[in-house]
């Protein structure tokens, strides 16, 4: 009977020691997170910019700041090309100028005759074209003159027309070319009957610029 009992428990331990798979053992329950609550990003407020620093960068960046320089000139002249390489040379030379271009009208008297001169033409090529009834409804007679340019109408009519032209153009020019800064005249082609080098222009308008907008707006920022 020993033996037996022997066997009997011997047996099942050897089996169990030489099984090559042991037993598994689950792992522990694995325990989730907590959820993430994500964190709104923090704005820090920016300082807001002020009017008197800007004021006092602009002079700093800009030497024509506050400056403003009007060229008042001869539209009809075709004095606009010297205008524009003028108003360019100002704006590279003082940063922050402020260049205004403006036509320059001619005397009151001319304006007046360059307006008068199409009627003039048309009235004078009406003339040629239909004498023979507008002399006897004015009770007049035909003149010799008119049928000499009658003869010749329509060389008369391209003369009357070019010359009224040439009247009407030099009636609308006034041949100026003024300068101004801030409203002081610097420059003026109708008293030296010239144009202004861009060297003499750049000069004239340095000696009209303030001495010291920076130090002005210092000043008065700190007061």
């Amino acid at each position: 009977m020993d033996r037996v009992q022997l066997l009997l428990v011997g047996l099942p331990a050897l089996l169990f020691l030489s099984d090559p798979h042991p037993p598994h053992h689950p792992h522990p329950p694995h325990h989730p997170h907590p959820p993430h609550h994500p964190h709104p990003p923090h704005h820090h407020p920016h300082p807001r910019p002020d009017p008197a620093a800007e004021a006092i960068q602009a002079n700093v960046d800009g030497a024509g700041y506050g400056t403003t320089v009007e060229l008042q000139f001869c539209a009809s002249c075709s004095y606009k090309g010297t205008a524009m390489t003028m108003k360019r040379m100002l704006e590279t030379s003082f940063p922050g100028i402020h260049v205004i271009l403006h036509n320059y009208p001619p005397p009151f008297p001319k304006r007046v005759l360059g307006k008068l001169v199409p009627i003039l033409q048309v009235g004078a090529i009406a003339t040629i074209m239909a004498g023979d009834h507008i002399f006897p409804r004015l009770g007049m007679v035909p003149p010799p003159w008119y049928y000499s340019l009658r003869a010749n109408r329509f060389g008369t009519m391209a003369t009357i027309w070019l010359f009224g032209n040439f009247a009407q153009s030099f009636l609308q020019s006034s041949g100026a070319f003024e300068v101004y800064c801030n409203g002081d005249l610097v420059f003026s082609k109708l008293a030296e009957q010239r144009f202004p080098s861009e060297f003499e222009l750049r000069d004239l308008i340095n000696s009209r610029l303030p001495d010291s907008l920076v130090g002005k707006n210092v000043g008065k920022s700190l007061s």
